[in-house]
């Protein structure tokens, strides 16, 4: 049966998930739009790009009211962890709000996904419910505004297609950003220094299983989505160090070394300081060493595992695909 999810408007689509997913829904024959205010970071995407900022509500509704799609994929945001209040993350509120009011317009979508965070929640912290909220930063915080928006616009009415609401984990991958250029960098240059000897489980998403997961989300009954919130990551879960052999090993890079963590925790404290003098991408932080120590399992990923399935892509085929990407685009010879 031909499916149904025809023409996607991705909203946010030049960043590093959304250049992942464009690449996904063109594979799958679906018609695409990016609207970003920044262009494409794959250039092969550039005929699909139109530039929008997502603030300026009458533009960004004149771009989906033309485009007339049958899906929505919203991802733009500020996703960075720097802001101090949730008002600096104006795009993550105030532009979902032009985004709804933009739909309101546009009779012809049936399905939105509205991009959230698991830091809606603070690291290690399973929620009790889909409205359970406990972030410890500002970015998080927005993110739970915009799903508390989201909800309070839904019941009003204004939001007349199926929709639902998808926390990414820490999704990795080719065409990736800050954080995970430092570290795959550092691990195939042989720098890498694990902190200390705590290595406890984490939950990644790799960015080829997050495209094939939201795919998925596209295409279900709208009686199996509506409403909910779906956490995206892979099933498997490893740690740090598991992660950093296997791309040590597809790189030829150098046995992973351990640095004492007292030592770790006084370079830690000096990243701070050195934050606080202005330096915003610093090695490694007490925010950043606290995160790589804590268990991030527990994510309640039963809805999402039943929709979608066993997912294409292992740790390692990810290591790989992102290795030789890597080696494509010249970081790594």
């Amino acid at each position: 049966m031909e499916s149904e999810t025809k023409r996607v408007f991705v909203t946010g689509g030049s960043g590093f998930i959304g250049t992942n997913l464009i690449a996904r829904l063109r594979d799958e024959g679906r018609l695409v739009l990016n609207a970003d205010a920044q262009p494409p970071r794959n250039p092969a995407q550039k005929e699909l790009y139109r530039q929008v900022d997502i603030l300026d509500s009458e533009a960004l509704k004149n771009a989906l009211v033309e485009f007339a799609p049958t899906h929505v994929v919203h991802l733009a945001a500020r996703t960075d962890l720097d802001g101090k209040t949730p008002d600096e993350y104006r795009v993550n509120t105030e532009g979902t709000r032009n985004l709804i009011r933009a739909l309101a317009a546009t009779p012809t979508v049936r399905r939105t996904i509205f991009t959230s965070t698991k830091l809606v929640c603070e690291s290690g912290h399973s929620p009790r419910d889909e409205e359970d909220f406990c972030p410890d930063t500002a970015y998080g915080r927005s993110k739970a505004q915009m799903e508390q928006m989201i909800r309070s616009e839904a019941k009003e009415g204004d939001l007349a297609c199926s929709w639902c609401i998808a926390r990414p984990t820490s999704i990795w991958g080719p065409w990736y950003s800050i954080p995970y250029h430092a570290f795959l960098l550092s691990v195939a240059r042989g720098r890498y220094v694990h902190p200390g000897r705590r290595n406890p489980p984490r939950s990644f998403g790799y960015v080829e299983n997050y495209a094939f997961q939201t795919l998925k989300l596209l295409e279900a009954p709208a009686e199996a989505v509506q409403g909910k919130v779906f956490y995206l990551s892979d099933y498997d879960e490893f740690t740090i160090r598991a992660w950093a052999e296997a791309v040590a090993a597809a790189t030829g890079g150098k046995r992973i070394r351990t640095i004492p963590a007292g030592l770790m925790r006084l370079l830690a404290a000096t990243g701070d300081v050195c934050k606080f003098l202005g330096w915003k991408t610093v090695p490694i932080s007490s925010f950043r060493l606290r995160n790589m120590w804590a268990d991030t399992t527990g994510i309640p990923l039963e809805n999402t595992r039943a929709l979608t399935g066993p997912l294409p892509f292992t740790m390692r085929d990810g290591v790989r695909r992102t290795v030789e990407w890597m080696r494509r685009e010249g970081v790594i010879p």
